[in-house]
This record gives structure tokens, sequence and C-alpha cells, in this order.
């Protein structure tokens, strides 16, 4: 039986996440692989959704999320520990200093997050077992520690997002994906953006969409009541961790905006994140305090999608939103950023709306939408058009294990 190892940087709910919970529940269905997972800061609730057969080789998880408090110290805890590992923290010192003076001279907002994931990577005893394939399934500290500690006869790494819009640099990786067979992306566009910084690795890149269970999907969306607040206005729903990426506090300026021009509009969003705080503050400089919500984490996200009269997904930046095709497999309108990613799942005019990213175009969108049933009622058959299956991806990354095989080889 051949074994695989699949490495991700935490099991917090983020798309990433997800999707490799389907793709290890597809791999374990066929009872054909030793399957094992290791996650570099075990902490998040989707450890719970691990199938039981999967070894996960971390010695002690925490199954709470990444932003409560237990969580919070289980990440300090593991970037204490990773500093005085063989004291790495002070090896690494000269390397971080370059690249946060690297990201300064480039004009980006400061992400410290992706310097530690050097030192988490690096922080951490390698893996002493041989195995037939790993996979590093995110960016950043997983792709590292497959590169430098894990033995296997072949490797492969997957890239979620837009590459060198979420900070990550060459200098930063170390060349860590010259080990790699092959470099899996969820979207064509993620794999240009890609090769825009490794340029010698185009050969290697290969195409691995997000596994959905639509099905499971369809089934949530049923279970439990939604929206309980009795609101009878407009809801427009956006599912995402609260972060700088996701665009909320654009999204609060339109909202306010709908509102003035009259539109009985309520925005709802699903997650959680460290920009909470701050997104409370603009929600209460713009006095959207009962229509813009901030709902938190969800374990059942889907029956507030189902009810939404619009879902919003207004971006700077994406790799392939899970919860763009979540929403498109529950027949939602939707309304994007013209960004990477995005504009590779929605086709504008026909089956949703792609629009510039900024208060004013955002809110004309909507309106737009709002004041157009028909075109809603069109959009929505569309969108159930979409092809969400692709198998050969999955055939690609296994044929990694056959050494006679020429699939996905060219």
């Amino acid at each position: 039986m051949k074994k695989l190892l699949f490495i991700i940087n935490t099991m917090g709910q983020a798309g990433a996440e997800t999707a490799l919970i389907q793709l290890l529940h597809k791999l374990d269905s066929t009872g054909e692989y030793d399957l094992s997972l290791y996650a570099v800061i075990p902490c998040g609730e989707l450890f719970c959704q691990v199938p039981e057969r999967v070894h996960i080789l971390n010695k002690h998880v925490c199954l709470c999320s990444l932003l409560s408090f237990p969580g919070r110290l289980r990440i300090a805890g593991s970037v204490l520990y990773s500093f005085f590992y063989k004291l790495m923290g002070f090896r690494l010192l000269g390397y971080m200093i370059r690249n946060i003076r690297e990201q300064k001279a480039s004009g980006r907002k400061l992400q410290y997050d992706k310097l530690l994931w050097r030192l988490l990577a690096a922080g951490h005893p390698g893996r002493e077992e041989t195995y037939d394939l790993a996979v590093a399934y995110i960016e950043g500290a997983a792709t590292y520690y497959l590169a430098d500690q894990v033995k296997a006869s072949h490797k492969a790494a997957f890239v979620h997002i837009d590459y060198p819009n979420a900070g990550y640099t060459p200098r930063m990786d170390r060349d860590c994906y010259r080990g790699m067979e092959k470099i899996f992306v969820v979207s064509h566009e993620v794999g240009e953006r890609f090769c825009e910084v490794y340029p010698q690795y185009r050969n290697k890149v290969r195409l691995f969409r997000n596994l959905l269970d639509r099905e499971g999907i369809l089934r949530k969306a049923e279970e439990g009541a939604g929206f309980t607040d009795g609101f009878d206005g407009i809801r427009l729903v956006t599912v995402g961790r609260l972060h700088y990426q996701k665009g909320y506090d654009i999204a609060v300026k339109a909202l306010a905006k709908l509102r003035q021009d009259g539109y009985p509009v309520r925005w709802y969003v699903i997650g959680e994140g460290m920009e909470r705080r701050n997104l409370e503050m603009l929600i209460k400089k713009y006095q959207v305090e009962d229509n813009f919500i901030l709902m938190g984490a969800r374990d059942n996200p889907y029956p507030y999608m189902k009810q939404a009269d619009i879902y919003v997904h207004a971006t700077r930046y994406e790799g392939k939103s899970i919860a763009i095709e979540e929403a498109q497999i529950l027949g939602k309108v939707i309304v994007a950023s013209d960004c990477t990613g995005n504009r590779e799942q929605i086709e504008a005019g026909y089956d949703g709306v792609l629009l510039t990213l900024n208060a004013d175009d955002l809110t004309r969108e909507l309106e737009r939408i709002i004041d157009d049933p028909e075109l809603q009622k069109e959009y929505a058959e569309h969108v159930l058009e979409k092809k969400m299956d692709f198998p050969a991806d999955l055939e690609c990354m296994l044929a990694l294990l056959d050494e006679e095989s020429v699939l996905c080889k060219a």
C-alpha cells in the first residue's frame, strides 16, 4: 500500500483546509492508500473532520479555533518552541531582517506571518519515515517543511493564492520548489502569477481544481434555521476570514451608500479574523451597526448562503475561492471583484458580475442587480450550469506514484 503524507500549516476553517479534507475523504474512500497528515501548527476545528483512517502525525492537536484564546496560545507556543529549537530563531535572524527590508522596499503591507513560516518549518523535527508521495497542500511553512525535512520518493506542492500579491518572494522561499516534481495550482491565473515569480518552474506547474462535496453542501444547506433576525429586506452574504485581503473595509462603505440611497439591505459576514476590531470601528464610523453584521465563524454557513439574495465576494486578490464555488452550487447570484481567481470562476454578464474594487462601483453594481429581478433569475439559472468535478486533476497527482505512467508528465 502506497504511503502518502499531506502537510498543512494549520487546520483552521479556511478554503485550502476545507479542500484538503475533501481530498483526504476522496483518497480514503478508495482504501488503496496509507494516508498521513501533519500540521505545522497542530490547531484548528477541521481536525474533527479528518477521516478516521488517516494518521495524524502530531502528538497533540488542539481542536479550538486559531483565533480563540487557547488557539492563540498554541500559535504563540509553537513560535516560541521553534525559536529555541536548536536556537533556530537566532540562526534565522538575518533571514528575517533581510526579508522585512525587502517587504518594506516593495511598498506592500508588512506580513510578518510570512517570515514566521520559515521559522516554524525549521523549528520542528523532521520526519524519519520515507513516503511514496509527500504533498505540501499550502504555501509557506508546509512547503518549506516538505522541502527541507521530509523524505519521500516523490514530492509535490500546492499553490492556492495570487503568489506575488500574497507577499511571497524567492528570497523568502529559499528555492523550496526546486525539489518538487509537480506544483499544483488551483486556477490558471494562479499558475500564471506563480510563474511570474518562478518562470524556471513553469514546466512543473499543473492544474488541480478544488474538490467539492456538492451533495454534502446541498444537504447541509437544508439543516439548521439559518437567519432568525426577522429581517425582510435584501440579504447580502459574504463568507471569509476577516482579513485585509477580503476587502471588507470597502464593503462597509458600499453598504453605507446603499442605505443612503434607500435600499433596504443588510450585509452578513460569516467568518472570523484579526481585522474584527478595525472593522467594528469602521462599521461604527459609517453608522451601519444594525446592518453590517459580523456573524463570526459558523460550522455550517450553507443555510445562510442559501437564504442570501446576493452572494458578494469583493476581494483584493484571490487564488480560487471555495466560497464562490459553494455559492454557485447553491445557485446564488454572485457579485465579485475582477481579480485573479474570481474572473476565472465567473463569466461576467452571464452568470454573475465582476467589478473594479471600489465602494462606488460595488454600490452601483449591487443597485443594478437589486433593481433587476429578471437579471437575478437569469444569473441564478446560468450559475447552476457550472462544471465542478474534474477527476483528471486527481489522476494527475496520483500518476506521480507510477514510474511508468506518462499521465501529467508533459
